[in-house]
């Protein structure tokens, strides 16, 4: 948690309780359903919830923005973000019904109003989003022909609606075939902890 305090200073008291408790709920479930890496239990905070706020550094959700979490797994980026920008909604969606049903469970459990779960394939999601987020979930030429229908025209945000992704490694060939402009932020801009060397936030305006 220490992570979150370092580069998040104005955490309301309940968000500081919220956050908090994640770490003992993904403990016990993943005790249950392995939704997190075994040996990556212990790194929970720094590399799932910390990195799944790098997009709250990117852009500041306005009040009322509309997010799908695409194959949110067990949640992230969508329940840190869901903390965060309170005033917000988020739909995460995942194939996997047993991921599903931790999200929501973990959701519930830290009494977010503003997150709803559902066992669903990208392609059957057909409701309308300012902004779809997910995290190496897929290629990104593949993950935009599946999410492109669920991109609202209206605007409420400075940020143009699109797709924010966190991706590692080298994109040059993901990008290569997207015929749109990418923005590709290093998390480091953000985050000086060495494991997120070669993350990073890409957004592609759609």
């Amino acid at each position: 948690m220490n992570e979150i305090r370092k580069y998040f200073t104005e955490l309301t008291t309940e968000q500081t309780q919220q956050l908090t408790k994640l770490g003992e709920l993904y403990r016990t479930w993943n005790e249950r359903i392995n939704v997190v890496s075994r040996k990556d239990i212990d790194n929970l905070y720094l590399h799932h919830v910390l990195h799944s706020l790098a997009i709250a550094k990117y852009v500041q959700f306005k009040p009322q923005t509309r997010v799908l979490d695409f194959g949110t797994g067990g949640g992230f980026p969508g329940i840190p973000l869901a903390i965060i920008f309170p005033q917000c909604s988020f739909k995460l969606i995942d194939r996997t019904a047993k991921k599903i049903r931790v999200t929501q469970e973990i959701a519930t459990a830290v009494g977010l109003t503003n997150v709803k779960a559902e066992q669903k394939a990208g392609e059957e999601e057909q409701e309308l989003y300012d902004f779809v987020v997910s995290r190496a979930v897929m290629p990104l030429p593949d993950l935009m022909k599946i999410v492109k229908k669920n991109i609202a025209r209206e605007q409420r945000n400075a940020l143009p609606n699109g797709l924010i992704c966190l991706k590692g490694g080298n994109l040059e060939g993901e990008t290569l075939a997207v015929k749109k402009i990418v923005d590709i932020t290093p998390i480091r801009n953000w985050f000086e902890e060495a494991w997120f060397d070669e993350k990073n936030v890409v957004y592609v305006p759609m």
